[in-house]
């Protein structure tokens, strides 16, 4: 069973008039947190967009290179990004609830976060509005600042991007620090602890773009320190 057919399944299965939100209650088994992960990539992506106001064939298709939707499936990822965008529920109910389903700390809910960011720079832009949705989500999830800061800088062109930011280290941190932490986001990046994590198999791609920015910052460092 795909991991649409899972998610219609479980937007069939709410009340009618409920809103979509109410579908994480029953998606925090790990079985079922692949299909709320997914959910609320989509439904957060879609506040998003309300916010950034503007919904391109950028970010449209950026859904489909992080998910990689099939065709046959495509009605059904637009049926819960449409739910959502039409929802009067704030996105802060979205982000709370999706971090209740994994649990406040989960390091699938930094892999939420990534995959937002995905989306946001789908079209070369970081809007100021973008910025402030993604900040207000990684405050409910309980990201703090430097993470935070840590992740945009892999995404975004004009944040502060040094290589020892990536890692998530200081600048002046021994050299045994520095590659403990890059081979601890190497191992979380493997497509495996991505799955335990509660990732969908259909969404290890966003590791890509991580996988680049994390070598690029340890060769960097190492150039530096020769």
């Amino acid at each position: 069973m795909s991991i649409w057919t899972r998610i219609s399944a479980a937007v069939a299965s709410l009340a009618q008039g409920a809103p979509l939100s109410d579908v994480f209650a029953q998606l925090r088994t790990p079985p079922e947190r692949s299909v709320g992960f997914t959910i609320a990539v989509i439904a957060l992506g879609a506040k998003m967009a309300k916010a950034d106001g503007l919904v391109t064939r950028d970010e449209v298709t950026a859904f489909r290179e992080v998910f990689q939707i099939a065709q046959a499936d495509e009605a059904g990822a637009a049926r819960v990004f449409n739910l959502a965008r039409q929802d009067v529920t704030g996105f802060e109910d979205y982000a709370a609830r999706a971090r209740d389903m994994f649990g406040a700390g989960h390091e699938a809910l930094q892999d939420l976060l990534e995959g937002l960011f995905h989306i946001a720079m789908a079209d070369g832009m970081y809007h100021p509005n973008e910025d402030e949705f993604l900040q207000g989500v990684a405050g409910i999830f309980g990201i703090s600042d430097r993470d935070f800061r840590q992740i945009r800088s892999r995404f975004v062109p004009e944040a502060e991007a040094d290589p020892y930011t990536v890692l998530g280290v200081e600048p002046e941190a021994p050299m045994d620090e520095v590659r403990s932490a890059w081979r601890s986001l190497v191992r979380e990046s493997h497509p495996d602890q991505m799955i335990a994590r509660g990732l969908p198999k259909e969404a290890i791609k966003m590791a890509e773009k991580r996988m680049i920015a994390i070598n690029r910052a340890w060769e960097e460092i190492k150039d530096a320190r020769g």
